[in-house]
């Protein structure tokens, strides 16, 4: 569990800094062709954090925390597909800002719940082998 965690904290970093930077491309009007891209790198982004989360769950300390970050990583593609209709026009900005605030969000999240994971005891957190 502790490499998954690992692995998936990782994930999260490298795939957010492509996010954020495919972003700002985006934002001064460029690489849209990249549009694709963003939305897989996205996906695997959520998805990383679905895993976290999965872990999360299964340790006891940490269920509370890993529900918030589950519910936070459905926010993030649901703002990411509808944006596009969302606040049409010269005020979309808005819409622009919450979907990089709200990325910016669950990067922080699943960063703080591999490291309260990271924290548990080896017992707490430890798989059985076998039921």
């Amino acid at each position: 569990m502790k490499y998954i965690v690992l692995i998936a904290r990782s994930l999260i970093s490298v795939f957010g800094i492509a996010l954020l930077a495919l972003g700002i491309v985006f934002w001064t009007g460029h690489g849209l062709s990249l549009l694709s891209l963003h939305m897989l790198l996205g996906t695997l982004f959520v998805i990383s954090l679905w895993a976290l989360a999965g872990v999360g769950l299964a340790v006891r300390g940490a269920r509370g925390f890993a529900l918030i970050v589950l519910i936070w990583s459905l926010i993030v593609p649901a703002l990411g597909v509808s944006q596009v209709r969302l606040l049409p026009g010269s005020d979309h900005w808005v819409i622009e800002t919450a979907h990089l605030l709200v990325g910016i969000i669950a990067m922080g999240l699943g960063h703080a719940l591999a490291g309260r994971l990271g924290r548990q005891p080896a017992a707490a957190a430890a798989v059985p082998e076998r039921a």
